[in-house]
């Protein structure tokens, strides 16, 4: 700032200064640049950092400002907030298509939905002034407050004036933001609630998780007690006595999919429940948490870092709710576990060892800072991603080679339950051989040369052998009589077709919407580079036109151009709301198009047929291949007839079809595919060969060295 009281540097912003200028550090001065062959840029911001996302905004815009006064000042005003001064040179996206949003879901759902639907894009970043559309829509937002009102006092004539009625609405989404771990506060000129307007108490975050009723959980308790086989009887006992010692502990509980780990981590939430004590679970993933009792992802509950590495540890704040409800949880499961990057683990260890040891020096010492944390999963199914790594990158990023291992209690669950329920003494021979077929794939016990990459030969009942159209019969398989039973929720719920790429996926979805009854509605992205990023070179602002971004296919992000039609189902690309079931992964039935809001029907986890209203979200692409940050607004949603394998991780279907016209290539992914369904007869493979013909072989990639520590 003091050089720009120099003319010349007058004509720089602050991007461009650094091309004109270098640094002397001996010096510590500005000089001329010689060299004007500069390569840099300044740091990217996240949005959800408030005003400083806003400046380095305007830091590319502004030239010359001698003080953040005059960074702030457009065309002679002084503007409050960098971002007032982003809004005055129209920078920012404007919001009347928001506040259309909210009134057009009006028409068909009340105002506990539209509250739910505002806190949507206040936790989504995608509002510019918030505050604006809560002045032009908060009529549409309480519209039930005061009818409630009414019909609890019994007094038709009941009246609340608008002050009144606006600070019970602003409570009621407080408590919204709050349950997924936000507030009114971030969101800065937003009005927020005063303290008689909202039900305050100490610690909400203890207080929601003792809000259970003791008589239902303890029947539910001995009801799944009485329900563990050896195996998972031996493993809760052992859990069960390092929580009564008190003294922390960790396990690594083991188990193939459908071994009822699950099931077991409800036994354990429950028995600790049911005597009034706290147990916080968390999952890998959202649609994993979905199957735990007020399940949430790990990344979410203790405020992981996205970008990882050796030395990362939690965002979490001394003396914060979340670490209150740290020291009074009794366990901590943490579920998937060998999905997630050892770093994450790592990180969570050092925060708790840090955080716990105020209340008692010697929890730095302890693992988890003498927590007693479960963490559960199967090496044999797909590991953490790691972006371009190879096989040596992906098995060190693994739990197994985390200093964290050595304190680990393994125990094993060894029975498949999910194979094995509701089946008939007569065909348990069959049911076992097929458990111990699955595991050989696990393992990679099967083929020739089986140590990283083999090629295996499938059965011929579990093969698509139809040569005329194999991919007609993949549906038929999985999709019987689909344009007469779409109607049925729960036919969706448990059928999926799987493949390897998101290539094939797309593929299979269109082929299947366009067989799908009813008239086509397409809704196009607006696609721009974010504000943060400056483009001077006009070759390369050619590059970034609006066609070249629409043109842009990122896995986890919709393509900008969304075709759907009324009874479609469809997957969540983004979390939502993961209190209430909606997260990245969410499977939904599509119940009404507007044009600015969808409407749907949840089809899978603990919220099935709860509805939801999805407004168009502004998403930035984490992908580190791109080279420069842009944002796509778009309905945040994807049609999913048919899901990649990864996505599948997880969850129990009834009819899978798994088609390979590429082979797998991640360990694990053959295994879980054929994991998913709960019998035999329930899976169906095509497979094609190079020349894209029907074949009864395929690549199974399992790292094997992975197991060398179990």
């Amino acid at each position: 700032m003091n050089m720009n009281k120099k003319p010349e540097a007058r004509k720089l912003t602050y991007v461009e200064f650094p091309s004109k200028y270098v640094w002397k550090l001996q010096d510590r001065c500005w000089q001329p640049r010689k060299n004007y062959i500069v390569v840099g840029r300044i740091y990217s911001v996240s949005p959800s950092l408030g005003e400083a996302y806003y400046l380095r905004i305007l830091l590319t815009k502004v030239k010359g400002p001698r003080s953040f006064e005059e960074i702030r000042t457009y065309e002679g005003v002084v503007y409050p907030t960098f971002r007032d001064a982003c809004y005055a040179r129209g920078l920012l996206d404007d919001d009347n298509e928001y506040i259309e949003c909210i009134k057009e879901a009006s028409f068909t759902g009340n105002g506990h939905y539209l509250r739910s639907l505002f806190g949507t894009l206040l936790l989504s970043n995608t509002l510019s002034r918030p505050e604006v559309v809560w002045e032009k829509t908060w009529e549409f937002l309480s519209e039930d407050i005061l009818y409630n009102m009414r019909k609890d006092s019994g007094f038709s004539g009941f009246v609340v004036s608008d002050e009144r009625l606006k600070k019970i609405t602003l409570s009621k989404i407080e408590n919204y933001l709050i349950r997924n771990g936000s507030s009114l506060r971030r969101f800065s000129p937003m009005p927020v609630p005063d303290e008689d307007s909202i039900v305050y108490e100490t610690n909400r975050l203890i207080n929601e998780e003792l809000s259970w009723d003791k008589d239902e959980v303890r029947a539910e308790f001995n009801k799944l007690h009485n329900s563990l086989n050896d195996d998972q009887r031996a493993v809760y006992n052992d859990i069960m006595s390092a929580v009564g010692r008190g003294k922390g502990g960790v396990f690594f509980v083991y188990g193939y999919g459908g071994t009822g780990k699950t099931f077991l981590w409800k036994t354990l939430a429950a028995s600790i429940r049911c005597n009034g004590h706290i147990v916080i679970n968390v999952a890998s993933s959202g649609i994993v948490s979905l199957l735990l009792s007020r399940g949430r992802t790990a990344h979410s509950r203790f405020h992981i870092p996205i970008n990882l590495n050796e030395d990362s540890v939690c965002h979490i704040k001394p003396n914060s709710e979340i670490v209150n409800l740290l020291n009074e949880a009794k366990l901590i499961i943490w579920d998937e576990a060998p999905m997630v990057h050892k770093h994450a683990f790592e990180a969570l260890d050092r925060t708790l060892k840090d955080v716990l040891s105020v209340s008692d020096s010697r929890n730095s010492e302890l693992p988890f800072g003498g927590k007693t944390i479960v963490i559960g999963g199967d090496f044999r199914q797909i590991l953490s991603v790691v972006q371009n790594g190879s096989r040596q990158d992906i098995v060190h990023a693994s739990l197994c080679s985390s200093y964290i291992w050595s304190t680990c209690k393994v125990l094993k669950l060894t029975k498949n339950m999910r194979l094995s329920v509701g089946t008939s003494s007569s065909n348990i021979d069959e049911i076992n051989n097929f458990a111990k077929w699955l595991l050989e794939i696990g393992e990679g016990n099967l083929g020739d040369g089986n140590d990283g990459e083999s090629t295996i030969e499938i059965p011929n009942d579990l093969l698509i052998t139809d040569s005329t159209d194999p991919i007609q019969s993949l549906i038929d398989f999985v999709y019987p009589s689909v344009l007469h039973r779409f109607k049925d929720r729960d036919y969706f719920s448990e059928r999926t077709i799987l493949a390897p790429k998101n290539e094939v996926v797309h593929g299979i979805n269109d082929r299947l919407l366009a067989l799908f009854p009813g008239e086509e509605v397409e809704y196009l992205s607006s696609d721009s580079l974010c504000p943060t990023e400056e483009i001077n070179d006009p070759l390369h602002q050619d590059l970034y036109n609006p066609d070249v971004l629409n043109s842009v296919i990122v896995s986890g992000l919709p393509n900008h151009r969304l075709v759907l039609k009324l009874g479609v189902p469809v997957m969540l690309l983004r979390n939502i709301d993961q209190q209430n079931g909606l997260c990245n992964g969410t499977r939904l039935q599509i119940t009404r198009l507007g044009k600015r809001v969808i409407e749907a029907e949840i089809l899978s986890g603990g919220n099935v047929g709860s509805r939801t209203y999805i407004p168009r979200i502004s998403m930035i692409p984490s992908d580190k291949k791109i080279p420069f940050k842009f944002q796509r607004r778009q309905f945040p949603i994807t049609v999913c007839f048919a899901m990649t394998i990864n996505k599948s991780q997880g969850q129990s279907l009834s009819r899978v079809g798994l088609y390979l016209r590429d082979p797998v290539f991640s360990n694990g992914q053959l295994y879980v595919t054929l994991s998913r369904v709960k019998t035999r007869d329930g899976v169906k493979l095509l497979i094609f060969d190079k020349d894209g013909r029907p074949t009864n072989k395929t690549a199974n990639v399992v790292y094997k060295e992975i197991f060398g520590k179990l």
